[in-house]
């Protein structure tokens, strides 16, 4: 598969600078809500949707894959394992990993739910799926879906989804949700402290993680 030019090669340097710079609580308060769910996590481990491997160098995946060849440039200069491709075709066997991570990705795939059955192949059978995505009920989420009405040039790309439907299409793809965390309830251009994660879905929230088992 040869590497084509997506709407994010063209942000590629507006994109990343944004974790250092307005986002850089929003970004603080979403490894805060990840972070304590790693220690259980089962390894090896991957990241789809890897972007410029901000998560994945903060939370120590080893491992991304991703379309976009200008992210995947500034992911590899912070030392990930990656790759260019696809999440609905994933190039790993069957039960590969303990451990996908789909960190901020869910926005912008093309298929969520061939991606998620991708997701559930390459794991093992008691491996976990960490979707922590932006929801569309939050500030963020919501936010951004009135930028790409507007023709934002990266948001026009993406759609944000709300937790009822995230969750039906993650147990369609043959997972069982085990448990949901919530956070970052305030939003763009008053995101001014840290946040403690809330367990379960709250409403509001705008960075929510759900991690699932395959079901049995």
């Amino acid at each position: 598969m040869e590497p084509q030019p997506g709407p994010f090669d063209a942000l590629a340097d507006e994109y990343d600078s944004w974790y250092d710079g307005k986002g850089r609580m929003a970004f603080e308060i979403e490894l805060a809500a990840l972070r304590p769910l790693l220690a259980g996590l089962p390894k090896p481990w991957l990241e789809v949707g890897v972007g410029t491997g901000r998560f994945a160098q903060a939370l120590g995946i080893p491992q991304g894959v991703d379309p976009s060849p200008g992210l995947l440039e500034k992911a590899r200069a912070r030392g990930i394992d990656v790759l260019y491709g696809e999440g609905e075709e994933l190039v790993f066997r069957a039960g590969s990993f303990g451990t996908v991570f789909l960190l901020t990705t869910w926005a912008f795939l093309g298929d969520p739910l061939i991606v998620l059955r991708e997701c559930r192949r390459v794991l093992a059978d008691d491996g976990r799926l960490v979707n922590a995505y932006l929801d569309r009920d939050g500030k963020w989420g919501s936010s951004y879906a009135e930028r790409g009405q507007q023709g934002h040039p990266l948001f026009s790309y993406a759609h944000f989804d709300r937790y009822e439907y995230v969750k039906r299409l993650t147990e369609r793809a043959g997972f069982e949700v085990i448990s949901t965390v919530s956070t970052l309830f305030q939003g763009p251009g008053e995101t001014v402290a840290l946040e403690e994660p809330r367990p379960g879905f709250v409403r509001g929230a705008s960075f929510v993680v759900v991690v699932a088992r395959p079901a049995t």
